[in-house]
């Protein structure tokens, strides 16, 4: 007689699982959810009206034309700053390491942030030397009406040092 209550029970149960994770979807979103509107605070964290100081969700600034324009921009930046370290010609097949970077700057193109998407786990060494070249040739140029944002680029990093940023690039050989 306990079978139909336990059955129940547990219906209730992935029912209310289910409806929990669907308003976590709509939390995480900007400006979703239910409840106190969400803010960005300085970071890109998002936190509930509540918790201004507490970030629960880091986001990133689409990656929309004028952005990915801004890239080659800030591509040519460093390009300027490292011209000796920069890697000749198309890059070989196999770079030594391949770093997808989030460079985070204010309205003014000074860099309040450097983080990484991808990062190698043969070369720990290669991602905090990016950051700290990056981070080296602050400001940026001004980014005008875009303001501060953050733009993803991908760095390929030979065993030499040298590297070429994927904005940049001349291509890679085929052998």
């Amino acid at each position: 007689m306990t079978t139909p209550i336990v059955a129940r029970l547990a219906r209730s149960a992935a029912i209310a699982a289910a409806a929990l994770a669907l308003a976590a979807c709509s939390v995480l979103k900007p400006g979703g959810g239910s409840g106190s509107p969400a803010s960005t605070s300085p970071g890109g964290a998002t936190a509930t009206e509540g918790s201004r100081d507490v970030p629960t969700v880091r986001l990133i600034t689409a990656q929309t034309p004028a952005i990915r324009t801004y890239r080659k921009t800030g591509a040519r930046h460093i390009y300027k700053a490292y011209a000796s370290r920069i890697y000749k010609g198309k890059i070989p097949p196999l770079v030594y390491a391949v770093v997808v970077v989030e460079t985070e700057i204010d309205a003014n193109g000074k860099i309040t942030n450097v983080t990484f998407s991808r990062v190698p786990s043969h070369a720990p060494e290669v991602p905090p030397m990016i950051a700290d070249l990056i981070r080296a040739t602050s400001p940026l140029p001004s980014p005008g009406k875009l303001g501060g944002h953050t733009y993803v680029d991908t760095w390929l990093w030979d065993k030499s040092g040298n590297f070429q940023l994927d904005s940049l690039t001349l291509g890679q050989r085929s052998r």
